[in-house]
């Protein structure tokens, strides 16, 4: 532990503050997570307890050889976020833009594979098997659309007999008020003018 303090520490291209915990900083690095920060520390001797910011030069190196081959600190297979790699067949472990760089190299191989993951991914769907019928429901809705609001029982908006409503009467306002100009009158209505005729 140094008696000098960086605000800032660079650690593989990343800008950690030197005023965290040294297991929340290192797990600030994409793709080292908390329990990997900690194998580290722990095979570096370094004390997980103390500010990021209080690390000497030699410990920031060390952090970053043991990141870029975990394998040569004897770092258990299960560990490492990319097993039996497609391209070179070995046991690696990705940080930072590698990470989003092979996963979508992954998923356009699929799709040029014509397979039914890449076919999952082309549509957006789900991949791993999930149940779809009642999640990961996008885009826009699917299904009836919503139709008229409907009468209430004998409350406000009912016709005076307390009967149900008959199709096509407009039922009176609550408030007494007029009813709405688009409302269309009962079908076995006649028009005045009729009557006034016979």
């Amino acid at each position: 532990m140094s008696e000098q303090y960086e605000n800032l520490v660079r650690i593989l291209g990343n800008d950690i503050h030197g005023e965290l915990n040294m297991l929340i900083g290192l797990s600030q690095i994409k793709g080292i997570g908390y329990m990997f920060a900690n194998s580290m520390l722990q095979v570096l001797k370094i004390s997980p307890h103390q500010k990021i910011g209080n690390l000497t030069t030699e410990q920031i190196s060390s952090i970053e050889k043991i990141i870029e081959n975990p394998k040569a600190a004897d770092f258990p297979t299960w560990f490492l976020n990319r097993r039996q790699d497609i391209l070179t067949g070995d046991d690696l472990h990705f940080v930072t833009s590698d990470i989003a760089f092979n996963i979508r190299n992954d998923i356009e191989r699929e799709k040029n594979l014509f397979s039914w993951r890449g076919y999952r991914h082309m549509y957006g769907l789900k991949v791993r098997g999930q149940r779809t019928r009642c999640t990961g429901r996008k885009g826009g809705a699917v299904g009836v659309a919503k139709g008229g609001k409907v009468l209430p029982k004998g409350g406000a908006g009912a016709p005076a007999g307390g009967g149900a409503a008959v199709e096509g009467e407009v039922a009176p306002a609550a408030d007494g008020a007029a009813p709405a100009a688009d409302a269309k009158p009962a079908a076995d209505a006649k028009p005045a003018a009729a009557e006034k005729k016979e």
